[in-house]
């Protein structure tokens, strides 16, 4: 399937809905209690049916120094609206003249590697690669790829989808506006499929200028039991 957007055409090339998960062996506590910044939860796994909960219940995994199971849910949280994507004069001009390709869930484990090498450092464990891996075979993890002209994977990034929810958890890019042109085929390929929860965790710099805002975590939870109510 392509999705013709305005400014980037997507090839989305994923196969279909998620498939069962057995039930998470964990509870997770409830995240209007946890702490606005430090870790809500230790410990448990990162076997697909303990992620997909803690994105239902709210949280995220994000391993810190040697302690790789810490689950986060801070307040005030990082959301891009439907229609909040902001793209620049210079960015449009960029994309209109064919610099880039786009495709969904074309590679997504070299999405994530690419995520995890990069030069500043990473939160992203060879766990956390081995379970979001596993996740997209099991069709609840999406990759966003951004393809120069010759074929080159130039930038991308990855997250996990539950209902309306999308967690967009990290990005890359090896060529200047990529890991932007990635962002704009992931809003297309979003409203397309019905996202209406885009969850960029914490507010940066980058996804600022992007168009991303922050919002009370209370208003984020009341938001995404609507959203997980409407898993495919």
């Amino acid at each position: 399937m392509i999705l013709h957007g305005a400014l980037l055409d997507v090839d989305v090339l994923t196969a279909g809905a998620p498939q069962p998960l057995p039930p998470c062996p964990y509870a997770f506590p409830d995240m209007r209690r946890a702490p606005r910044a430090g870790p809500a939860a230790a410990g448990a796994d990162f076997e697909p049916a303990t992620v997909v909960a803690a994105y239902r219940a709210g949280a995220f995994p994000w391993p810190h120094g040697k302690t790789e199971r810490l689950w986060f849910s801070p307040d005030p949280r990082a959301v891009i609206e439907p229609e909040g994507l902001h793209v620049s004069r210079r960015l449009a001009r960029t994309l209109r003249a064919g610099r880039f390709r786009a495709t969904v869930d074309a590679a997504f484990e070299a999405v994530v590697r690419g995520c995890a090498a990069r030069s500043e450092g990473t939160w992203i464990t060879p766990a956390i690669v081995e379970a979001y891996t596993q996740l997209h075979q099991l069709g609840w993890a999406h990759s966003v790829e951004v393809w120069t002209p010759d074929g080159h994977l130039a930038g991308g990034l990855y997250g996990l989808r539950v209902g309306a929810l999308f967690g967009a958890e990290s990005m890359f890019h090896h060529a200047s506006d990529a890991s932007k042109a990635a962002m704009v085929a992931m809003m297309d390929w979003a409203r397309a499929t019905g996202v209406r929860l885009l969850d960029v965790q914490i507010l940066s710099p980058h996804t600022a200028r992007m168009g991303a805002v922050e919002i009370t975590r209370d208003a984020y939870l009341a938001r995404l039991r609507d959203a997980v109510g409407k898993e495919r």
